[in-house]
C-alpha cells in the first residue's frame, strides 16, 4: 500500500512554520529568519519514502492585507484549504488568536484532519505550558493536539508519523527524487532575500524583490545573475551601501549558502535596480509569481 497526499501549514507570521517544514524534509528550503512575512510564496517540500510521498506546503502568515502584495500572500493561503488531506494549524507559546476570524473558522469547521501544534515550547515552564495547552484545545476541538519545538526537534517525528497514518491511499503525485515543485532561479533568490531580511531594517526588506535574470550551470560551477529590485532610490543606496559594502556582504553570504544547496561552486552578480511601486502593481506582482487566481 503507498501514500501520498497534501499538508498544508498555516498560521500567523512568525510561529515556525518554516521551520518545521525544513525539520520535516531534512532541507532548507523556506526562508527563517526572526522578522515576520518572510515567506511570501506557497513553497512545496516533498518527503519521499518506500510507501509514501508528504507534499508539504509552507504558507505566508497570515495578516490582515495592507497593500496588494499582501493581498496575493493571503490568497496563496486560501488556497492551501483548498487542497488539504491534512491540514496543521501552527501556534506558539504566549499566542491568543488567529489573526483573522474567517480563517479561524474554517480551522474549526475544517472536514479535514487538522493537527493542533504549539510550537516553540522550549521558551515556556510547565505551568504555561499546560495553560497554553488547555486554551488550544478549547478554542480547535477539531483538531489533535501536539506540543513541539521545531528548532530543537522535539515531537516533530511524532508528527509526522502522525501526518503519513493520516493520508488517504494513493500513488505519488510527483518522481520520487523530487525535492520541490519550485525551479532553481527560485531558491537563489530566496537565499538573496534571507540574507536582505538579515541585515536590512525596517521597511527596507519588505520593499525587495529578487529576480535571477542569468542562471548557466556548468559542470564545476553554476553562474548567476541576480537583480534586487526597490521601490524608492534611497532603498536602493541602503541595499549597496558604503562603496557597496552592505551589497557585498549580501553577495557573499548568499553564495556561501546556495554553494551548499547545490553542491558546487556558485559565481554570483548580484545588481541594484529601482521599481517603482512593485508591490503595488499588478503586472509586476504577476511577473514576480504573485497573483496567481
Amino acid at each position: 500500500m503507498h501514500k501520498a497526499g497534501f499538508v498544508n501549514i498555516i498560521g500567523n507570521p512568525n510561529v515556525g512554520k518554516s521551520t518545521l517544514m525544513n525539520a520535516f524534509i531534512g532541507e532548507k528550503l523556506s526562508i527563517i529568519t526572526s522578522k515576520a512575512q518572510t515567506t511570501r510564496h506557497r513553497i512545496l517540500g516533498i518527503v519521499n519514502g518506500e510507501d509514501f510521498q508528504v507534499i508539504l506546503s509552507d504558507t505566508p502568515g497570515i495578516i490582515k492585507p495592507a497593500y496588494q502584495l499582501q493581498e496575493s500572500m493571503m490568497d496563496f493561503v486560501k488556497s492551501a484549504f483548498e487542497d488539504a488531506d491534512v491540514l496543521i494549524y501552527m501556534v506558539e507559546i504566549g499566542e491568543k488568536e488567529l489573526k483573522d476570524d474567517a480563517f479561524f473558522k474554517k480551522i474549526t469547521n475544517s472536514k479535514i484532519p487538522v493537527l493542533l501544534l504549539l510550537n516553540k515550547i522550549d521558551t515556556s515552564n510547565q505551568e504555561q505550558l499546560e495553560e497554553q495547552s488547555e486554551l488550544w484545545q478549547s478554542k480547535v476541538p477539531n483538531a489533535e493536539f501536539f506540543p513541539i519545538s521545531a528548532t530543537e526537534g522535539f515531537n516533530v517525528q511524532n508528527v509526522f508519523d502522525r501526518i503519513i497514518e493520516l493520508l488517504p491511499e494513493s500513488p505519488a503525485f510527483y518522481p520520487k527524487d523530487q525535492l520541490t515543485d519550485k525551479p532553481e532561479r527560485f531558491f537563489v533568490n530566496e537565499a538573496i532575500r534571507e540574507k536582505i531580511l538579515m541585515h536590512y531594517k525596517k521597511e527596507i526588506p519588505y520593499a525587495v524583490e529578487v529576480d535571477t535574470e542569468e542562471f548557466f550551470e556548468e559542470e564545476d560551477i553554476i553562474r548567476m545573475r541576480s537583480v534586487i529590485m526597490v521601490e524608492r532610490e534611497t532603498q536602493k543606496g541602503i541595499i549597496i551601501g558604503h562603496k557597496g559594502s552592505a551589497l557585498k556582504r549580501v553577495g557573499v553570504e548568499a553564495r556561501k549558502d546556495l554553494e551548499k544547496f547545490f553542491g558546487k561552486q556558485v559565481h554570483l552578480e548580484l545588481y541594484v535596480k529601482v521599481n517603482k511601486n512593485w508591490r503595488s502593481n499588478q503586472n509586476q506582482l504577476k511577473r514576480f509569481g504573485y497573483n496567481q487566481r
